[in-house]
């Protein structure tokens, strides 16, 4: 069994960064992809960010390209969401990801509200 736990969320005001950590049960290592995905209020879960096995490609929605930055840490087991120059709209609950086909897990979620 995979446990992902994140942390990091709370309020920030418009402009302002927050850094989202997740950590793994297991070696981040043998995971095909992790991602970050958001669930705002109403709306349909939607992927943030993904990295591949390795770390060798990341890819961002295009709502958070230029503003949102993906990273690992293999030694610790955990990945990371620098979210810089926050918006209203990037208000949602935040989901860390990990994926070994064809099995997905997900974390329980951090919320991340963005509001003056």
């Amino acid at each position: 069994q995979v446990q992902l736990v994140e942390s990091g969320g709370g309020l920030v005001q418009p402009g302002g960064s927050l850094r989202l950590s997740c950590a793994a049960s297991r070696s981040i290592g043998s995971f095909n992809v992790m991602g970050w995905y958001r669930q705002a209020p109403g709306k349909q879960r939607e992927l943030v960010a993904a990295i591949s096995s390795g770390g060798g490609t990341t890819n961002y929605a295009d709502s958070v390209k230029g503003r949102f930055t993906m990273s690992r840490d293999s030694a610790k087991n955990m990945v990371y969401l620098q979210m810089n120059s926050l918006k209203p709209e990037d208000t949602a609950v935040y989901y860390c990801n990990a994926q070994i086909t064809p099995i997905t897990y997900w974390g329980q979620g951090t919320q991340v509200t963005v509001s003056s």
